[in-house]
């Protein structure tokens, strides 16, 4: 046997996978007779047979190994490399001062809080983050490499501008809310629009975070063999919502401050498990450069339903009602790039993993992402819980459960806070006095128990509503991009560095609103009529940039007229 064969049968033994029969049943992770439906973990070849079928003798077989990813290492240096260089220009564009932060002039002890950088960091990663850039990634991989150049760029060029610009435009006005921000700098009407879409979409979220990790919850259990009250999802759904009241309720710093980050922590630990796992067990990452094509089994089109799908570790709408709840707890503007950027960016490196790890660990049949399909279709839970356990073995089991379970219940809790300050907000209602926060969270949490009790009981059924989901997050996304250009403008700075991204993204939501099954696809006309989507969704993006040079011209005007009165 060859050195690398036998340090890939270490690697194996040591991540606990057993090399003489390698699956997962057999080395007491899962019980023989359980629920397969759920995890989905069926190898359809001995994995020791695969190594032994791959030239292993040498350099040129660490390659075909999977050790010398050259797309992936490349895209991942290059999201590093974009915080360090991209990540300064949009910092020095938006130029922060030492001007006194709405955490030390407010500091009401419950939402404006300082907080330590590092703190601030983790939480920012967790609440943008659940399972967002590890599911998102792995069915954007449907489409194969190719989606490596959208989570690369889209986190360098426009996730990173639109969380740092969210972040501290809301920073920059007293922690407002980004429907308070979008209304400053794109008017009134728009500001009311944001309001009701920011509230809905956060109560939809907080929702489906419950109703999910519950579900999955009773599903474990009984899989242990547990009845009784434990094994009822109605039981766990009033038990994480009780704790989504609490954490709701209470300042910020007592549960999100202190048990968030260390949550923050297992997310990177789990995705750097699964990027040492992949060459460690002879997975190979197909290249970019050998695979620039569509693998999509359906024949769904790149453009632009991968953009779409792949929201959380490229661009997401939603980190734009996340980003003010730290915004309210920096000591230093300067603490936004390393919060907001730098979270951003790790959660594109994060969904770059995942999304490798779907491209590798799966069969192709004819050249299209056939295996992927089939784990997915199983849910998200069952999916992560896959590759955990096939890339760390019974680590990656622990790690997974967190995962699963934590990783929804964090994002849930933190956007029914996000619901609450933004009602506050709207309605002028200071949240400093625990009564007011009483009248905000009673109701928020009465219709997200309305509605989960509702699906679990099987009386309600929103799942169809959900799959607008994803677009009206990319559309609000565009609206945050289009704001931060504004305010660009109107202080005289370099407003293309927002522009360009908010106009790449209004062709993405326009292109999808007109072809997607769910939008105007429902008529049959339009549904995947890329001949008609794709025109509308160019024609619309120009008359939107077109728009906003019109509007901001103004700005440049005055500042014309205020150097000729110098002057004169």
């Amino acid at each position: 046997m060859c050195p690398a064969h036998s340090f890939f049968i270490f690697a194996r033994t040591f991540s606990g996978v057993p090399a003489e029969q390698d699956r997962i049943s057999a080395g007491g992770i899962i019980p023989p007779g359980g629920n397969l439906h759920m995890i989905r973990i069926l190898y359809r070849e001995d994995r020791l047979s695969k190594l032994h079928a791959q030239d292993l003798s040498g350099p040129a077989g660490l390659l075909k190994g999977g050790v010398c990813m050259i797309s992936f290492i490349i895209c991942l240096l290059l999201i590093v490399l974009g915080y360090f260089t991209y990540g300064k220009v949009v910092e020095s564009t938006f130029a922060p001062d030492d001007r006194e932060t709405p955490a030390v002039a407010i500091n009401d002890g419950v939402d404006f809080v300082v907080m330590p950088q590092w703190k601030l960091f983790l939480i920012q990663l967790l609440n943008i983050a659940g399972l967002g850039p590890i599911f998102g990634a792995m069915q954007g991989a449907l489409w194969g490499p190719v989606v490596f150049l959208w989570i690369t760029f889209g986190t360098i060029f426009a996730g990173g501008v639109h969380d740092y610009f969210s972040g501290m435009l809301s920073e920059r006005n007293r922690g407002a809310s980004i429907s308070e921000v979008t209304g400053i700098y794109l008017g009134s009407a728009m500001k009311n629009v944001m309001r009701v879409f920011s509230v809905i979409l956060l109560v939809m979220v907080g929702t489906v975070f419950a109703v999910g990790p519950a579900g999955l919850l009773v599903k474990l259990l009984t899989e242990k063999g547990v009845t009784g009250p434990l094994a009822s999802t109605t039981v766990w759904l009033t038990i994480i919502l009780i704790y989504y009241f609490i954490a709701t309720f209470i300042s910020i710093d007592k549960i999100i401050g202190k048990i968030y980050p260390l949550f923050g922590i297992c997310l990177i630990l789990m995705a750097i498990g699964v990027a040492i796992g992949l060459p460690m067990h002879g997975y190979h990452i197909p290249e970019l450069f050998s695979n620039f094509r569509s693998m999509h089994p359906a024949g769904t089109p790149v453009w632009s339903f991968m953009f779409i799908t792949v929201a959380c570790g490229a661009i997401s709408g939603f980190h734009a009602t996340q980003s003010p709840l730290m915004a309210r707890c920096l000591k230093s503007e300067k603490q936004g790039r390393f919060v907001f950027y730098g979270a951003m960016a790790s959660e594109g490196v994060i969904a770059l993993i995942w999304a490798a790890a779907g491209c590798a660990i799966y069969e192709k049949t004819g050249g299209l992402s056939t295996g992927l399909q089939e784990i997915l279709a199983s849910g998200q839970s069952a999916a992560i819980y896959d590759v955990c356990v096939r890339t760390m073995g019974s680590v990656g089991v622990i790690l997974a459960m967190l995962g699963v379970v934590a990783c929804p219940i964090t994002s849930g809790d933190t956007a029914f806070r996000s619901a609450r300050l933004t009602l506050a907000d709207w309605m002028k209602l200071d949240q400093g006095t625990w009564q007011n926060r009483l009248k905000l969270c009673i109701p928020v949490l009465g219709i997200g128990a309305f509605l989960g009790y509702g699906n679990t009981l099987g009386l309600l059924s929103y799942q169809v509503i959900w799959r607008y989901f994803s677009w009206s997050n990319q559309t609000l996304a565009m609206i945050v991009l289009w704001a931060g250009a504004t305010y660009l403008a109107k202080e005289r700075k370099n407003y293309w560095i927002g522009a360009v991204p908010a106009t790449f993204m209004s062709a993405v939501s326009s292109t999808y609103f007109v072809m997607a099954p769910e939008c105007l696809g429902l008529i049959p006309f339009f549904k995947n009529n890329v001949a008609v989507a794709y025109p509308f969704g160019i024609i619309f993006a120009v008359a939107m940039l077109a728009i906003f040079i019109v509007k901001t011209r103004k700005y440049a005007d005055s500042n014309a007229s205020a150097v000729h009165h110098a002057h004169a």
